[in-house]
């Protein structure tokens, strides 16, 4: 049986991964400054996280949401200490369309309507509800294309409160910083006055930190930057260093009902021990402190290249822009100096490291950038 090809692949085969570094079955070391999509947040084989799996697959790896899991409710308690919503609840299930998808749920359910409004460059996931939202039509069929939804300009407030008086409006959807989109931060006073619109004409404010929470930018949540609280918040990416885990925090307002939301996997206890761990690391190694310090560091150095159309970002989720695709310039940091980063689009180079990347883990790549910088860029754009 062959796997169904839908994905582009390096060829590359990784075998093993310690902190920042991965190898693969040459015995290469690479760098890695993307974490698998901002999935690996507290560096690869943490001690902490595999002793904390490890103790949980000797007492008990699974069993459903019919019995109470201890597990569950401590990481909660945490949870709510550390992002700064104490007073949410917590649903768990196992990715982040999964936990845009029940949120969407919950705000329809709530209100009594089914309209959503999203934004151009938004991604929120690939499935039914949520691949309509996400900006390429071509992951869109028919049948996806059926929920009412309306996709407004990149913080256009004029849209979003026209929108909300005529349409049924259940939710607003936004990413506190925009990951796919190319590294796009959810202005302050955009998100301010987003929540007032949607307080006033009542529909709920989800905010998908699938990519950009956890403590990527700084703070656990990039929407906290704004100082504005959420109905809802979704997450997935960083919540178990590579374990697949995702939630939606949930308002008080919003009350739950036997069989509201249900899923198999979501909250066994493997997944709340990756994810205790990942929560525990971020709290003993300060690593919101962390990430904000490198990022400052990061995007101070990036402005003194000048071929850089563009720098964008919070913490350690990082966007450079420029003139040319931008392809090229990540192969070439992939296989000549074995830096691994992402791409947004056909011009934007992503940097989603480990929150506990070092100073001399970075400056690597602040070296490596400017010498593929001449080879990939038109020679008007490189001075």
């Amino acid at each position: 049986m062959d796997l169904f090809d839908v994905y582009s692949r390096y060829p590359i085969q990784l075998v093993k991964g310690q902190g920042a570094y991965v190898w693969d079955q040459t015995g290469q070391e690479y760098l890695d400054l993307y974490g698998g999509h901002a999935v690996i947040s507290i560096g690869h084989q943490h001690p902490h996280f595999v002793e904390r799996l490890k103790a949980q697959l000797e007492r008990l790896v699974f069993y459903s949401n019919s019995v109470l899991l201890p597990e569950q409710k401590e990481f909660a308690q945490l949870l709510g200490e550390l992002s700064g919503y104490p007073d949410h609840s917590l649903f768990l299930c196992n990715s982040g369309a999964e936990a845009n998808e029940n949120a969407l749920k919950l705000a329809s359910f709530h209100t009594g309507k089914a309209h959503v409004v999203c934004f151009e460059r938004g991604f929120h996931g690939r499935t039914s509800g949520t691949v309509v939202l996400s900006d390429n039509t071509k992951l869109v069929s028919r049948y996806n294309a059926q929920h009412p939804h309306t996709r407004l300009a990149w913080e256009d407030l004029a849209g979003l409160e026209k929108t909300l008086k005529l349409e049924d409006v259940c939710a607003v959807i936004v990413e506190g910083i925009q990951g796919v989109g190319g590294i796009h931060v959810a202005g302050d006073s955009f998100l301010r006055e987003a929540q007032a619109l949607c307080k006033a004409h009542g529909a709920l404010l989800i905010l998908d930190e699938i990519q950009s929470g956890y403590g990527r930018s700084g703070r656990f949540f990039a929407h906290q930057h704004s100082g504005i609280e959420a109905d809802l918040i979704t997450m997935a990416k960083g919540m178990g260093n590579g374990f697949p885990i995702g939630g939606v925090l949930i308002h008080p307002d919003i009350q739950p009902w036997a069989g509201m939301l249900g899923t198999t996997f979501g909250g066994n206890p493997l997944a709340c021990a990756a994810g205790l761990a990942v929560l525990e690391v971020i709290r003993e190694e300060k690593l919101m402190g962390q990430a904000e310090r490198m990022g400052v560091y990061c995007l101070a150095e990036l402005t003194k290249i000048p071929a850089l159309r563009a720098i964008r970002g919070k913490g350690l989720m990082i966007g450079m822009e420029w003139g040319a695709e931008v392809g090229p310039a990540r192969k070439k940091l992939l296989l000549e100096h074995q830096i691994f980063t992402g791409i947004s689009g056909k011009h934007t180079l992503r940097l989603l490291p480990a929150l506990n990347i070092r100073k001399e883990q970075a400056d690597a790549f602040l070296a490596a950038l400017p010498q593929v910088l001449p080879e990939v860029l038109p020679k008007n754009e490189y001075t």
